[in-house]
């Protein structure tokens, strides 16, 4: 239990930034600061994902990908969450994404869903 209770950061890119989707998905509005991920870039995405699409949200989507280009980065919000809203938010995501960590230029370590690699 005491788990679920911990603090985990997520950075957003997307729609987890939208106080509607936070009052939604989580019950409540996030604390959350903005931030910057270096060293990936958002690329466009056609989410096929039928549970994704029947909440509402449009199929063109943007997705988290590692960038050959160190200059490279994504602006976004750094969000503050507890391991059991961290859950509602795998839940949440499309099949396309997975949640990585990675550390932010702020130095928090913090979860962001990025792209599935392909083999």
């Amino acid at each position: 239990m005491l788990a679920q209770l911990m603090k985990e950061y997520l950075f957003s890119y997307g729609t987890l930034q939208k106080e509607k989707v936070q009052i939604k998905l989580f019950g409540r509005i996030l604390q959350g600061a903005k931030d910057t991920l270096g060293g990936y870039k958002v690329s466009p995405i056609e989410i096929k994902d039928e549970s994704f699409l029947s909440k509402g949200e449009q199929k063109n989507q943007l997705i988290a990908i590692i960038s050959k280009d160190k200059n490279d980065c994504i602006k976004g919000t750094v969000l503050e969450i507890t391991g059991e809203e961290l859950s509602l938010a795998d839940k949440y995501e499309p099949v396309d994404y997975k949640r990585v960590k990675v550390i932010l230029e702020s130095g928090k370590e913090a979860w962001i869903y990025a792209a599935v690699e392909t083999p």
